[in-house]
């Protein structure tokens, strides 16, 4: 791997952008390069991990939804090695909640970025990660850096297993069977009990089902929008070229 000090006064930093959107891509590109930054950007995680060994990361830039290896594992990678471990690792996410920020954290990212977002903002951002002194610059003996709590990822107080409103979701009560003849038995009321159960774990597949179809759908709301706003910013920029 080459010299992985390239943040030294002088130099120009190397900064990884790594999506699967071309157009994400070009957008990022130009507003790191008018900053005097050199961009490296990648359309998948393999390709990035490989081309680390010829020009080191100062700092790594990854969506979290990847066609091959997600963003996870390549912070996971990053923050894993013994010569790039330092260098500040952003994950993007089109959704942002408690599960993806505990993810995130868990595997040791600088920040979480929501998107969509000001190509500035992300410039900005990098800057400051890049201004932080690293273990080795500290005074006094190194020791493993304390994790951040997930507020830090975010900027923002993030909501806790405690601090979440109670789901008001009542529980499933079907509606009683009729009733048994009393020559039937036990047998009658055991077979009762078993349907009520199966129709009550029918019913919260449905309602599980049901939400993870809204979980998409905002989703895929949220990537068009975000692919309109990147069109436009290219087009500004290319105009202010």
């Amino acid at each position: 791997m080459s010299d992985p000090n390239n943040s030294r006064p002088g130099s120009v930093p190397n900064i990884y952008f790594i999506d699967d959107s071309a157009t994400m891509r070009e957008v990022v590109k130009i507003a790191f390069r008018r900053e005097n930054f050199n961009v490296v950007t990648c359309s998948d995680v393999t390709s990035a991990i490989n081309l680390f060994a010829q020009t080191a990361p100062d700092a790594v830039i990854s969506d979290v939804i990847m066609p091959d290896k997600d963003g996870y594992e390549l912070c996971q990678f990053v923050k894993q090695h013994p010569e790039l471990r330092n260098r500040p690792v952003i994950l993007m996410s089109g959704i942002v909640n408690q599960e993806v920020a505990e993810r995130a954290h868990e595997v040791g990212a600088d920040e979480l970025l929501r998107k969509p977002f000001h190509p500035q903002d992300l410039v900005a951002r990098v800057k400051k990660l890049l201004s932080r002194p690293t273990a080795a610059e500290k005074p006094g003996p190194v020791e493993a850096a304390p994790v951040n709590p997930l507020s830090q990822l975010f900027g923002f107080p993030v909501p806790t297993a405690s601090t979440l409103p109670a789901t008001s979701q009542r529980p499933i009560t079907p509606s009683a069977p009729p009733a048994a003849p009393r020559a039937a038995g036990p047998a009658a009321a055991v077979g009762s009990a078993g349907n009520s159960a199966e129709i009550a774990k029918l019913r919260t597949e449905i309602r599980h089902l049901s939400s993870l179809v809204k979980r998409l759908q905002a989703q895929l709301d949220v990537e068009r929008e975000y692919c309109a706003a990147l069109e436009s910013q290219l087009r500004t920029l290319s105009t202010a070229e």
